[in-house]
């Protein structure tokens, strides 16, 4: 049985279309991934799923429930942690957890989450006193408190340090293993293609592709690449003439080698030939932010500097 099912769903506000014809399936169990940048219709999506919002057209289920008719049904199996979440300043851990829960019939144990989350420490600490990881936590604490089914994490790692982004990504694959569905939305690549078993490229309010990080990558990967420089000058052709080689680009003093089949030791023994040493040399390894570009021509979205330290 499908978790959520989403078909041809549509949602424009005034002239600008946020949402166009968007159409996947989250299977029980999964962690699916919606990745896309900012403004691809990724937050609407999550948020018409979650009853949040209206769309224009199209249809949703959750668990077999309309979020716009079957509000009650849905809330009682759905949690969600928004993009921009926040508490007042003064209340603390235990009792955010604890208003929460108040709203279900059958709540999950606040003590047992807040253990399970790594906050237990923190119950008496004031909102306003948290790190933003233990804020994140708290946030996915009460999207949990009310023993859902499927959960909405949406941008959850935006900001964090790197050993945050690492704990997160950890507290995640627990949930997942507990027995949530996790609907993950994120405009980063590398979290999507850690965490997800499969993932939806949605851009421009559309869906471009479905399927596992590593299907996808290699859909649209271009084949192997080489980068290395030369030791000592070296005629284009030698590689070219490989049948292993599709393309040969030199920028500066560096090569780059695109090909298939044994690539790799087709080019190390061309360049023995002619007494060529291949300095520096590395295999590049395809990424699903290679992939995204594939599908969509955009340049994802990167970390910063200190979120690229924790991959």
């Amino acid at each position: 049985m499908n978790a959520l099912e989403v078909r041809h769903l549509h949602k424009r506000y005034g002239r600008h279309v946020a949402v166009d014809d968007v159409s996947f399936d989250v299977e029980e169990g999964e962690i699916f991934g919606i990745i896309g940048p900012n403004g691809a219709g990724k937050t609407t999506t999550v948020e018409s799923i979650a009853g949040l919002r209206t769309p224009d057209s199209g249809s949703i289920s959750v668990l077999g429930f309309d979020p716009t008719t079957d509000r009650a049904q849905v809330r009682e199996r759905l949690g969600v942690q928004l993009q921009e979440s926040s508490f007042p300043d003064a209340i603390t851990v235990a009792e955010a957890l604890d208003l929460y829960a108040s709203f279900y019939r059958r709540p999950a144990d606040p003590r047992e989450l807040l253990e399970m989350l790594g906050l237990a420490e923190k119950r008496g600490t004031r909102y306003k006193a948290l790190s933003g990881g233990q804020k994140q936590r708290l946030s996915i604490a009460v999207a949990l408190v009310g023993n859902p089914k499927v959960a909405i994490l949406d941008e959850l790692t935006t900001g964090l340090d790197p050993q945050a982004r690492r704990d997160t990504w950890d507290l995640v694959e627990r949930v997942r293993d507990a027995g949530v569905t996790v609907l993950l939305v994120t405009h980063f690549m590398d979290e999507a293609e850690r965490l997800s078993d499969r993932v939806a490229v949605v851009d421009g309010g559309r869906v471009a592709a479905v399927g596992t990080p590593a299907g996808l990558i290699a859909q649209a990967s271009a084949g192997q690449q080489i980068r290395f420089r030369a030791s000592r000058p070296l005629d284009e052709s030698v590689l070219t003439a490989l049948p292993e080689v599709t393309r040969v680009e030199v920028v500066d003093d560096r090569w780059l080698v695109t090909g298939e089949g044994q690539l790799l030791s087709s080019v190390a023994g061309a360049l023995a030939r002619e007494q060529v040493v291949a300095e520096d040399l590395r295999v590049a390894q395809r990424t699903l932010d290679d992939a995204f570009v594939a599908l969509t021509g955009r340049v994802p979205a990167s970390p910063s500097p200190s979120e690229r330290r924790a991959r």
